[in-house]
């Protein structure tokens, strides 16, 4: 499997708090045979400071790839951001002081909570202007989404794809929250499944279990579209299409 979505590189938001649970998180989901993580630290203008994609990020990439590697641990990490759809970001985009996923056109996309519907399609639709494949993170939880059974449907048809957190499939986020997940899947809409792991001990980057629950009630298929082809896709920067 592949992950499109974790907190892994240490001390830049609410992730890893050290280099150990770094090395530790990656241990966990390769023993849940996860093959590739992609790095996505919160890109908020004013709560975290991981907004530019410079020399420093670069480095603790490198160190990552370095240790793990070391440490005889068989996953490979990519770089991304969790980029949160405030202030100028297509300009930042453009100048490349925001980035998507390992370079490709793909873009993970975080909304405010309460954000209403108008102002997703409208910022959706310059991301799309401008040559991004917004992939919106944790659908689910958005309160536009889960008080309108049509939301995910506009949004696909827009251009976006959905990634579902796993912790919301588990009933981490409330009811309304794994209700939503569910009937996401149930229609066949949701496009990825990812850990959003933030740490070794709660909500980590083990997704082996997800895998034989949306097996189990869903279709083993629709497992390997979520948790597999899609997130190989994005890493590879190839054309996604819907199940």
């Amino acid at each position: 499997m592949y992950d499109i979505h974790c907190h892994l590189i240490p001390g830049v938001d609410d992730g890893a708090d050290s280099f150990e649970e770094t090395m530790e998180m990656l241990d966990l989901a390769a023993s849940g045979h996860t093959y590739g993580i992609i790095c996505t630290p919160h890109c908020n203008i004013e709560n975290y400071c991981m907004n530019l994609w410079n020399a420093d990020f670069e480095q603790k990439i490198k160190r990552i790839r370095e240790e793990s590697k070391k440490r005889g641990i068989e996953i490979e990490v990519y770089p991304g951001q969790e980029v949160f759809l405030d202030g100028d970001f297509t300009e930042r985009l453009k100048k490349g002081e925001l980035i998507t996923l390992n370079g490709s056109e793909y873009l993970l996309a975080e909304l405010p909570w309460d954000e209403k519907p108008f102002m997703v399609f409208r910022k959706i639709a310059m991301l799309i202007a401008n040559g991004y494949r917004p992939i919106i993170a944790h659908p689910e939880r958005y309160e536009f989404i889960i008080e309108q059974e049509d939301a995910a449907i506009q949004l696909k048809e827009l251009g976006c794809l959905l990634q579902i957190n796993k912790g919301s499939l588990k009933g981490s986020f409330g009811s309304a929250a794994a209700e939503t997940a569910h009937r996401l899947l149930e229609n066949r809409v949701a496009d990825f499944v990812a850990s959003d792991a933030h740490s070794p001990y709660r909500r980590t980057p083990y997704l082996k279990d997800m895998h034989e629950m949306i097996s189990t009630l869903y279709s083993e298929n629709y497992a390997n579209y979520l948790l597999k082809d899609n997130p190989l896709k994005v890493i590879n920067n190839q054309k996604i299409y819907s199940y």
